[in-house]
């Protein structure tokens, strides 16, 4: 898990990136899921994990998934800041 340092140097560091990018797309990111299948899929893999019973290669699997899931709230919630400061 990021530390809040981290965390607050990572949001430092994409926001100029997200504010090129989100503008037109606010909206859509806020409103982002993942697809039935690919839901599906993580909480198969978090199920088999909570128990230990991940593979190899499907721990790195839902590791990518984790990792991507954490990317996404970061840019929803850049999102959401960029829309509130626009209103």
């Amino acid at each position: 898990m990021a530390t809040t340092s981290e965390s607050l140097a990572f949001d430092r560091g994409i926001r100029p990136v997200m504010e090129i990018v989100l503008p037109e797309n606010a909206d859509a990111i806020i409103s982002f899921r993942g697809d039935l299948e690919l839901q599906t899929r993580i909480e198969e893999l978090a199920l088999k994990s909570t128990e230990g019973e991940l593979t190899e290669d499907e721990r790195a699997e839902y590791t990518g998934y984790v990792r991507a899931n954490k990317f996404v709230a970061i840019l929803k919630r850049q999102a959401k800041q960029l829309s509130n400061s626009q209103s």
